[in-house]
């Protein structure tokens, strides 16, 4: 219900009530009193930057701060009822209305927020919470996320993460809506970090593929972290949402959700992912595991795919580049290879007993569970050297891409930076000049930013 229009701010603003829509709308009056002592605590300052990002939804900027200053006076209020809770929104964008009345869509994803949100800070509250300190209790504490958030559903096999980045040029979006047609053509819904770019095409594409196949309903999943939300708003197409709490656990539940993953050119935060999943891959606990993984784009494309391929052998080995594939410029090749993939996976979970909604036999190591703080410290502290075990050198290598990340696009990173300079990250002189090369054509080719010139945050010493 519309209460009254905003004041005058930057941009036009509604201020209104908004009710419950999915996964809150059955609370007991303890889990109501719960969640609002947690929003009006040390959370709300978070709640409010993450409902401001999907109040947002579909806007092209991946300035974490851009849409505080343009709308500096929104708020947000969980209020208690006795039918369960009720939202106040204080000067919201205008854009989430139409009529004065909240896009459907949105408010799904603003009752998302809330529900993560509170559910981290009642559930995983280090004073109360289950085992956090052991692997198997921070696995079982990303299950308890996405069993919250209802994505755990019963069915054949079928999700598809899809990583790329979100600053990529045309040719290459239009690339990701092809593979994402294709993949709904054969009956697979899309998992991806729920941004603009290659995590909204593959979306795009398999929407209308699956509207032709009277596909119904069609997941559209998203997966982020507080700070990567706010600098890379949920595209308008997902419609299940999860916020984890940090990384790590964003990136555990790729891996246990979804059956396959194809990876579209990006920057350092696609790097950091393939890293990551090759880390898991190379374990020996995993190396019998299927889990089919392409690496994908236009012709325009294939240097970029050929450069990290190089960074990868020559970091990692050969080994590890013989765990993915590499396709160019063939969308429909790329959707059936999956799809046999995925039906090798249906074949293991069966043989080994293991669900099809959540992989528990995936073995994820408690040092790659563990969150990665990214300050100078640490940074500089990452053992980037020959000689290691290559699954532990692709974890330092992915804490690497994590830094710079955090240094874009997240606010605690942007601020340490801008306070102590950029990050120096050290290691052999051969692997710091090939991540050196890497880093350098990201910017070049614009992957860094979405818009505006790129400061890098980071300074590679040999």
């Amino acid at each position: 219900m519309n209460k009254q229009a905003g004041a005058a701010t930057a941009l036009p603003t509604v201020s209104a009530y908004v009710y419950p829509r999915g996964g809150l709308d059955v609370l007991s009056r303890d889990e109501v009193a719960r969640l609002k002592d947690a929003s009006a605590g040390g959370m709300h300052d978070l709640l409010r930057r993450c409902a401001l990002a999907v109040l947002t939804s579909g806007s092209a900027s991946d300035d974490p701060r851009a849409a505080q200053e343009l709308y500096p006076d929104f708020d947000i209020q969980v209020l208690q009822q006795d039918r369960g809770i009720r939202i106040e929104l204080t000067n919201a964008p205008a854009m989430a209305f139409v009529d004065g009345q909240i896009i459907r869509g949105v408010a799904e994803l603003l009752f998302a927020v809330v529900r993560d949100l509170a559910y981290t800070a009642i559930e995983l509250d280090p004073a109360d919470a289950g085992d956090l300190d052991s692997s198997a209790g921070i696995t079982n504490a990303v299950f308890g996320l996405l069993r919250n958030a209802r994505l755990l559903q019963p069915g054949d096999p079928n999700l598809v993460v899809c990583w790329g980045g979100h600053s990529i040029n045309r040719g290459e979006y239009d690339y990701t809506k092809l593979v994402g047609y294709e993949l709904g053509l054969r009956g697979m819904d899309i998992c991806t970090g729920c941004g603009p770019g290659a995590m909204k095409g593959p979306m795009k594409g398999a929407n209308v593929a699956h509207a032709k196949q009277r596909q119904y309903p069609a997941r559209y999943i998203g997966i982020t972290e507080p700070g990567i939300i706010a600098a890379e708003s949920p595209n308008p197409i997902v419609n299940q949402l999860v916020i984890m709490p940090d990384i790590e656990k964003r990136l555990e539940s790729f891996v246990r959700l979804g059956h396959g993953i194809i990876v579209f050119p990006g920057g350092v935060g696609t790097a950091e992912e393939i890293l990551y999943l090759l880390g898991l891959l190379l374990q020996e606990e995993n190396r019998d595991i299927p889990f089919p993984f392409i690496l994908t784009g236009p012709t325009a494309s294939a240097p970029y795919f050929q450069q990290i391929d190089q960074f990868i052998r020559l970091t990692l080995g050969d080994e590890a580049a013989s765990r993915y594939e590499i396709i160019v410029a063939d969308p429909e090749q790329v959707a059936r290879r999956m799809a046999a993939g995925i039906r090798k996976v249906k074949e293991y979970r069966v043989s080994h007993k293991d669900s099809f909604y959540f992989s528990w036999s995936m073995t994820i190591p408690l040092d790659l569970q563990r969150p990665f703080v990214p300050t100078h410290e640490a940074m500089a502290a990452l053992d980037l050297h020959h000689g290691r075990p290559p699954h532990e050198l692709a974890a330092d290598l992915r804490r690497a891409f994590s830094g710079i990340v955090a240094g874009n696009v997240k606010e605690d990173g942007m601020r340490r930076v801008e306070e102590l300079g950029p990050f120096r990250i050290n290691g052999d002189r051969d692997i710091m000049q090939s991540l050196d090369a890497l880093l350098r054509a990201f910017v070049e080719q614009r992957r860094m930013k979405i818009a505006g010139d790129y400061r890098p945050c980071y300074e590679v010493v040999a």
